[in-house]
């Protein structure tokens, strides 16, 4: 699915068992760049799930052993403790609040708590921006509550960034993209639950490698 906006183009690969969701930013008539010259810097932002923290993250980074990486600054920052609605009030980790679980197409959404939080992202976004990475080298992945924090984040943000992955997320705002989605442009891990393997993270490294830019652009 291509969505245009403004001279942003949007494409979304999506699988349904483990819902990672990957979305592909670049201005049009735009691609990236093939020179060997100026390795990119870039920077991956890792949401994680309810409940968890950025520091159990951690971890992931490590599969990434491409070269590309090598100048990549990764941030794993954990959400503040909240009461969360959907179990009974209690307090966690939460980047937002949930209604209910499981969550449904036509579940409800706190959209206030989900902006702050994407305000929240946003400044981490223009901090590294402000420090020289190029916006086409900024990836945002998450996990879950993370995960729907990343798609919100990464379709609200006024500049086109390299992109975001979506792992078991979902869409926490009403609207009808999901079913926008074809079925082409779904890629299933069959057997796999509310989790992430190594399978989808060496994917993610492929995705991301093929789509950094010279920092020098």
């Amino acid at each position: 699915m291509k969505l245009i906006k403004g001279s942003v183009v949007l494409t979304i690969t999506i699988t349904l068992s483990s819902a990672i969701l990957l979305l592909l930013l670049f201005p049009q008539n735009q691609k990236p760049s093939s020179s060997s010259m100026s390795r990119a810097r870039s920077f991956v932002l890792w949401l994680h799930g309810l409940g968890d923290s950025g520091p159990a993250n951690e971890p992931i980074k490590t599969l990434f052993t491409s070269s590309q990486f090598r100048d990549t600054k990764w941030s794993f920052p954990s959400a503040p403790s909240a009461p969360v609605t959907c179990n009974y009030g209690s307090v966690m980790p939460s980047w937002f609040d949930i209604l209910e679980i499981p969550v449904a197409a036509d579940s409800p959404n706190d959209e206030s708590s989900l902006l702050k939080a994407v305000r929240n992202v946003h400044a981490t976004i223009d901090k590294e921006i402000a420090a020289g990475i190029n916006p086409n080298n900024i990836f945002i992945c998450g996990f879950s509550q993370g995960g729907a924090l990343t798609l919100a984040s990464v379709l609200l943000y006024p500049k086109t960034l390299g992109g975001g992955a979506v792992f078991s997320g979902w869409v926490p705002f009403n609207s009808s993209i999901i079913e926008q989605i074809t079925p082409e442009a779904k890629q299933a891990y069959p057997g796999l639950g509310h989790t992430i393997n190594n399978e989808e993270l060496l994917y993610l490294e492929s995705w991301i490698k093929a789509r950094l830019q010279s920092s020098s652009q």
